[in-house]
């Protein structure tokens, strides 16, 4: 799952670090654009519903966090 979310993030913008960057909502890394379009993304790809309740940066600061979050959700 760690490398289907990485793949998703990388189609959205591909000049950001994912392995790296541990606060890309907090640092400012990825916009409300961006979060729309990952969370369409994820909720196609893995068969979830990301609510508005869901959109707290801790839940897509990082990598390990959206996937925490799926996995939450399945």
């Amino acid at each position: 799952m760690r490398e289907r979310v990485l793949e998703i993030l990388k189609k959205t913008r591909d000049d950001i670090d994912y392995e790296k960057e541990q606060a890309l909502i907090d640092d400012g890394i990825l916009d409300s654009f961006d979060i729309i379009g990952i969370v369409s993304d994820f909720n196609e790809e893995f068969g979830v519903d990301i609510t508005a309740d869901d959109l707290e940066p801790d839940n897509f600061n990082n990598v390990d966090a959206m996937v925490k979050l799926i996995t939450s959700l399945q």
